[in-house]
């Protein structure tokens, strides 16, 4: 079988037809939909997008799409619910407005803990995640999350916080010692969601 240079525009298919033709020994490029719209010379038709896209795959510096695998575009898929339910969920939208908390940290602190009604304080939701020491509690019941899933919470808090936070301030010796270090003074955050 003779093998042909394929050129299509990326679309939501096309990763998919360009996989299958790449097995049958076809050399296949993705072209990005705004890089083939200079080549329709007039109105949009099939027959038009077919002209521009043969004119578009021949130029030496077009760039194209690297055609993704299957795994690739269910993560992306993920990627793009988890962003959709961020944007539309009321608790993940207040949540999201605490420097430093995006998209994945926000759906993973509602997922795992739902609107935060089991904890009286911040404190205690702090402790459930292991950021600050333990709660003792006199009515003796544990309070928090799941130990998995207060682990991989607590885990994108503490990066979030160390890429939002800027380093600690070199000390000076004049300062009081409550003053220099982790004792710094910080402007309180509070949160309720």
């Amino acid at each position: 079988m003779q093998t042909s240079l394929i050129g299509m525009e990326a679309c939501s298919g096309a990763h998919f037809l360009g996989r299958v033709l790449r097995e049958e020994g076809h050399n296949v490029k993705l072209i990005p939909a705004q890089l083939v719209k200079p080549f329709v010379k007039s109105n949009k038709s099939d027959f038009l997008d077919a002209e521009a896209i043969a004119e578009a795959v021949d130029r030496q510096n077009m760039r194209f799409v690297p055609i993704k695998t299957d795994d690739q575009l269910d993560l992306q898929a993920m990627h793009r619910v988890r962003d959709r339910i961020a944007s539309s969920d009321p608790a993940c939208q207040r949540l999201r407005q605490i420097p430093g908390i995006g998209p994945l940290v926000a759906t993973a602190i509602v997922a795992a803990i739902g609107n935060g009604a089991a904890f009286h304080k911040g404190r205690e939701f702090a402790s459930c995640l292991g950021l600050v020491p333990r709660q003792h509690s006199t009515d003796g019941k544990a309070k928090g999350c799941s130990g998995s899933a207060s682990a991989v919470i607590a885990t994108c808090v503490r990066s979030s916080s160390m890429a939002h936070d800027p380093p600690f301030p070199a000390s000076s010796e004049n300062e009081p010692r409550s003053a220099r270090g982790s004792m710094r003074s910080r402007p309180e955050r509070r949160s309720t969601w």
